[in-house]
């Protein structure tokens, strides 16, 4: 993950200085310029033209970065958010108002927490799987493959590993728990009802398991960067108010297209 506090490359500050300010002659110019400026590039992500044109531009993702573009969108959630009273929750087949939208609006204001989100979300457009040899007893190895979309696969690679090379796992196993219960609530109840799937949690196993592993990645002596740590430590302790604006993002800006960003 890029540093807490990194900004954008180039060809996504052009994007959004070319859609927020259009007719200029000199991008180049003000490229350089705002650069480094957090919250002049703030001001781009919040303009009305710049979100528009990446939910209505099918390209969008691929003219951007994935992390530009979801925090464009995260962004635009907790405008959204602030000028609501509730969110939904999917439970159990039904919808149901919680009167949390203030909560949720207020946790993407942290910078820390909505750059990790983004960076999260951008990380679920490329899933991969890697493979391991793994001693099950002494004298016999067997390559295991492990998928970073499959909470068990992660936990069999975690127990693999040294303790001291936990915390990317124990990092993407609470990824994989709050984007699956955040993003695609509906999949997480399918899969729990289907007698046979491989993938039998509930929402409330996935929140359980979420809380636990951000909780052990805040916690490991591999979480160094003071930012990164605490953004972990806000999602482990805030886990299902943190489901509401990607399920926000979801509902209000994807709706089916997120089967197409992301390889579910």
């Amino acid at each position: 993950m890029e540093p807490m506090e990194g900004l954008f490359p180039d060809g996504d500050i052009l994007f959004l200085a070319q859609t927020a300010m259009p007719g200029r002659d000199d991008y180049e110019r003000v490229v350089a310029l705002i650069r480094h400026d957090p919250d002049f590039i703030d001001a781009l992500l919040n303009d009305e033209r710049v979100l528009q044109r990446l939910i209505a531009d099918e390209q969008a993702p691929v003219r951007v970065t994935p992390r530009l573009f979801f925090t464009a969108l995260l962004m635009r959630a907790r405008k959204d958010l602030q000028a609501g009273l509730y969110t939904m929750e999917h439970r159990q087949h039904q919808n149901v108002a919680i009167f949390d939208a203030q909560q949720a609006a207020q946790l993407l204001a942290d910078r820390a927490v909505r750059n990790y989100l983004a960076e999260m979300l951008a990380s679920f457009t490329r899933v991969q799987s890697v493979s391991r040899r793994t001693q099950v007893r002494k004298g016999v190895w067997h390559r295991q493959r492990f998928s970073d979309l499959d909470i068990d696969s992660l936990i069999r690679y975690g127990n693999a590993v040294g303790k001291e090379r936990r915390f990317d796992i124990y990092k993407r196993i609470a990824d994989v728990c709050l984007f699956l219960a955040g993003m695609f609530p509906e999949y997480v109840e399918a899969q729990a009802r289907y007698p046979f799937s491989h993938f039998r949690r509930s929402l409330e196993d996935y929140e359980r398991e979420g809380r636990a592993f951000y909780g052990l990645a805040a916690g490991h002596q591999g979480a160094q960067d003071p930012q990164l740590t605490a953004a972990l430590a806000t999602l482990a302790e805030n886990f299902t108010l943190a489901e509401k604006p990607l399920t926000f993002v979801s509902d209000r800006y994807l709706h089916l297209r997120k089967h197409t960003l992301f390889d579910l």
